[in-house]
């Protein structure tokens, strides 16, 4: 969703829901009768996970709704294609050409390393075994970006607390760190800052986002959360971003300073 604004595949996951409430089952009621995960269910009805066409196939045969979901996201989802950035993350990762990304909590995704991602997704719960590799998989591919002929240049800000905190255990972490020294000085497209922890409170520790801006020009934002990731394009929204982005930035260590302080953390967990 951006811009408050409803999105065709936001209404028909809100739909979908309602039908499934008014058959008066359960995720798990529902869960069983597609052959899906009750997780898999939740994440669809939460927006983490796009309903797939056999997903929705299923769903309508289970409801008996004559097909109407999978007309959904046939005729009506497809308007949603006009804008990218209501297509989620990887949409907006596939057409930016520049990337500032801030994540006080973790190493961005574009930078973690298999083992390092592994232990994140690894650490929740909540999903199946099955829905973890996917989204390993799908972290990992995404990736290929900064690989591309013409990457988009990324500016990453971490704070040093996500580097002081162990995902995963101390060998993934040396190696994880190192990855970070290794692609700051490969990518010539790539900056990378550190917040150190002797920096006082600053606006970025409200929470991670990251500020796009596609081969268009337009400019548009990302937010993390726990109940998956939100879109914006509002001018009011992007402003304000852009000025705690400029706050971060100027709490950061600059890049050689930096790469110094990940070469002492690298160390440590070594």
């Amino acid at each position: 969703m951006a811009s408050g604004q409803m999105t065709a595949a936001a209404f028909l996951v809100a739909e979908l829901r309602r039908a499934r409430i008014r058959h008066g089952w359960s995720q798990e009621e529902l869960a069983k009768a597609v052959n899906y995960s009750p997780s898999m269910v939740s994440a669809v009805e939460l927006g983490q996970q796009p309903p797939t066409p056999k997903y929705l196939e299923l769903c309508d045969k289970a409801l008996d709704t004559g097909g109407l979901y999978g007309r959904m996201l046939t005729d009506l989802v497809a308007l949603d294609k006009a804008q990218v950035w209501l297509r989620g993350w990887r949409a907006i990762l596939e057409e930016a050409q520049a990337l500032r990304w801030f994540e006080p909590l973790r190493v961005p995704g574009l930078l973690q390393t298999e083992p390092y991602a592994r232990a994140v997704f690894a650490a929740d719960d909540s999903l199946t075994r099955a829905e973890r590799e996917d989204r390993l998989a799908d972290r990992m591919a995404s990736q290929g970006v900064l690989c591309q002929e013409d990457p988009p240049r990324v500016v990453s800000v971490l704070d040093e607390s996500a580097l002081r905190r162990r995902v995963g255990g101390r060998k993934v972490m040396f190696d994880q760190t190192q990855h970070l020294i290794r692609h700051a000085s490969d990518h010539p497209s790539a900056r990378l800052h550190v917040v150190p922890l002797s920096a006082e409170e600053y606006p970025g520790l409200n929470g991670p986002f990251i500020l796009a801006t596609l081969r268009d020009g337009a400019d548009v934002a990302y937010l993390g959360g726990q109940i998956g990731g939100r879109e914006l394009d509002q001018q009011s929204d992007l402003s304000t971003l852009q000025r705690i982005w400029e706050a971060t930035l100027g709490a950061a260590l600059p890049t050689q300073e930096s790469m110094e302080l990940l070469k002492e953390i690298a160390e440590s967990w070594s």
